[in-house]
């Protein structure tokens, strides 16, 4: 049986003076470091390479160029073999993927980060269901070859019915992606009951609207990936940012809790769960805030968030998506002692990235 094709899809290549001129080492990032690092010094299979060519040059078991070659290639697969089996503890082993047999839901997917999504997967010819409140005409829709459906994700039985019309249409959804977001910048002061509670129910609440329509229909497939999208501001709080934060913080441990809760039902030992938790990305939801640093902080593409979660989704994982590299440790930002993380705070600006961005000034609604 011969590949789908893939579709013809027009794409206009950025023009040379349509790309900042930027000298060569301002992309130069520590995520750039650990990642050529981590593919080359830090790889056990270079690490034992590295021992072989010192062989065949002949180079004697004793010499200490080859016993520092030979512990360094038994400490990173020591290291590598531990992570494998860590993995495997937590997550348990991989579900087979077939997207010809896959229907996705995604939250928030005309644009942003969940349109990418969507769009890459429409041009896969995947079966992509997008729940978005903005429409798309059907003209659009079949040329990215995806259905959306009109639907306020904080409304339980808006999304009830329109996980009852891609049932119908396109067969038991087994991958969801929870993308839907959205900002509203300003003190706590100044926020009203009504903004904080829109937020709430875009950013939260929709999350529980969609597993409660979608995760039955996985359990009777035995089958399915979650995808949870929240933010590294969960985990550190900002200031003007009260409600996303918090809302975005509530979305840990309801994926925390997720897992637990299928971890308990013998017909979720095939529903894997993956947890993203981005930093500054370039969307328009955070478009003029300025990170203080692009060396150890970067601006990071949607295409890079895009890309680690379709790799964990279509080799049947579960696991976290934290970019760029910081965001990975924000966590253990709580176990310093509160002088040095008050240091931090204040060096890393972000207690003041919004104030100096306009977005409080603008008073504006912004959706991811």
């Amino acid at each position: 049986m011969s590949p789908p094709k893939l579709k013809e899809v027009n794409v206009s290549l950025p023009r040379k003076f349509d790309t900042p001129d930027e000298p060569w080492y301002r992309y130069i990032t520590v995520d750039l470091l650990h990642y050529v690092l981590g593919y080359t010094v830090f790889h056990p299979f270079v690490a034992c390479v590295l021992v072989l060519c010192l062989r065949a040059q002949y180079t004697p078991w004793h010499a200490l160029e080859m016993r520092i070659a030979i512990a360094w290639a038994m400490l990173m697969c020591t290291i590598g073999i531990f992570n494998i089996i860590s993995d495997r503890i937590a997550y348990g082993a991989p579900r087979e993927v077939d997207l010809s047999e896959e229907v996705i839901v995604i939250t928030g997917g005309v644009d942003g980060l969940g349109g990418l999504l969507a769009e890459t997967y429409g041009m896969r010819n995947a079966n992509v269901a997008v729940l978005d409140m903005k429409k798309v005409d059907d003209e659009e829709a079949e040329e990215k070859g995806v259905f959306y459906y009109q639907c306020d994700v904080g409304d339980a039985k808006q999304v009830e019915a329109a996980v009852a019309e891609i049932v119908e249409d396109l067969g038991a959804p087994t991958i969801l992606v929870n993308n839907a977001g959205m900002v509203r910048a300003g003190s706590i002061l100044d926020s009203t009951p009504e903004e904080v509670e829109q937020t709430f129910r875009t950013n939260t609440i929709s999350h529980f609207n969609t597993l409660r329509a979608v995760l039955p229909h996985m359990l009777s497939e035995r089958r399915g990936t979650i995808v949870t999208v929240s933010s590294v501001l969960g985990r550190l709080g900002a200031a003007n940012l009260s409600s996303y934060t918090a809302s975005k913080a509530a979305l840990l441990a309801l994926h925390q809790s997720l897992r637990a809760e299928l971890a308990q039902n013998p017909d979720a030992n095939e529903i894997k769960t993956i947890l993203v938790t981005p930093g500054q990305m370039g969307t328009k939801m955070f478009q003029g805030v300025k990170t203080p640093s692009k060396f150890l902080g970067p601006v990071v593409s949607l295409a890079e968030v895009a890309k680690s979660i379709m790799n964990l989704i279509e080799k049947g994982e579960s696991g976290e998506v934290a970019l760029p590299l910081y965001t990975k440790y924000a966590g253990t930002l709580d176990a310093l002692p509160v002088g040095i993380q008050a240091l931090l705070r204040r060096w890393s600006a972000m207690d003041t990235a919004i104030q100096k961005s306009g977005m409080v000034s603008k008073s504006e609604m912004k959706e991811q």
